[in-house]
């Protein structure tokens, strides 16, 4: 992406913490700003209600970018993000405007600011390492090829060493030569804010959030997504509220226990959302007992 010259923004937090709502704030207030959605699933068109996508009149009002970007039965990867959100970022810059990255996908926000160096996929190579049931055989494989990468990992942490055997054997580099990682927390040029929450807050909001979808026509939305002639994606089926009203339109299971496994396993996504940013050192948090609203002067004064 090269080097950046104008200091940019990115907010960030759980699933329901409002930061979407202050980020279009923020730009009505700030003249200067436009939206980028870090949101892996608001890249696919006709996915609007249940990915609470920014509206027709939202987008009209405010310039916003990396919505729509794949149909979908279309496979999406982290690097066709990178590559879009760093064509986006380049057009502001050169209209003299700042980009405001608004999203909780961690590793897509990652992606971009830290321009990570990221490996391709093999899934021939992948296979045929997941066929060898010793994790620790494949360990030691690995410190032969790279030892740098192999003394990074336990040598029980069978996912992160069949990707880094993956990557070394496919692409025929180590591993570790792409570089340190999400583990490295580098200086950018992004100043970076995160919206806090108390928990029990955050879950009721999710709760409130897929009534309020399902009352904007969440159902409908997967109903006809569901009759595309080329399908869904395996990963547009992973999204939250899809794969679980997907079983209520495919196979008849009740509707209302889809909906509260949909708020469960929402619920679940944000507390993994809640670890993954509070490991980085670079976000400065701002908290609220109750309404995201109440950070919304603390957001101007940083960012004016």
């Amino acid at each position: 992406m090269g080097v950046i010259a104008v200091r940019h923004l990115a907010l960030v937090g759980t699933t329901a913490s409002g930061k979407s709502a202050l980020a279009l704030e923020v730009a009505r207030r700030l003249s200067d700003i436009e939206l980028l959605s870090v949101d892996s699933m608001q890249v696919y068109r006709g996915m609007d209600v249940g990915t609470a996508k920014p509206t027709v009149a939202e987008q009209v009002e405010v310039r916003h970018h990396l919505l729509d970007l794949a149909d979908p039965h279309e496979e999406f990867s982290v690097t066709r993000f990178q590559q879009a959100a760093a064509a986006a970022i380049a057009d502001i810059e050169a209209r003299g405007r700042r980009a405001l990255l608004v999203g909780g996908t961690g590793l897509y926000l990652r992606a971009v600011i830290d321009n990570l160096d990221l490996p391709g996929q093999w899934p021939d190579v992948r296979a045929a390492l997941e066929a060898e049931p010793d994790t620790e055989s494949l360990h030691r494989r690995l410190h032969t090829l790279d030892p740098a990468a192999a003394e990074r990992m336990e040598p029980t942490n069978r996912r992160r060493i069949v990707r880094a055997l993956e990557v070394t054997v496919g692409s025929g580099r180590p591993f570790s030569s792409f570089g340190p990682g999400l583990d490295a927390h580098p200086p950018v040029p992004f100043d970076i804010v995160g919206v806090w929450l108390p928990r029990h807050v955050t879950a009721d909001r999710i709760a409130r959030r897929v009534d309020a979808m399902v009352a904007a026509g969440l159902v409908d939305e997967v109903h006809a997504l569901a009759a595309r002639p080329e399908g869904l994606s395996h990963t547009a089926r992973q999204a939250l509220g899809y794969r679980e009203v997907l079983a209520h339109v495919e196979h008849g299971a009740p509707l209302a226990d889809c909906l509260a496994e949909t708020v469960r396993r929402t619920r679940a996504f944000a507390r993994r959302q809640r670890m993954w940013f509070r490991r980085d050192p670079r976000i400065t948090w701002y908290g609220t007992e109750e309404k995201p609203f109440a950070v919304l002067p603390a957001l101007l004064r940083e960012w004016a």
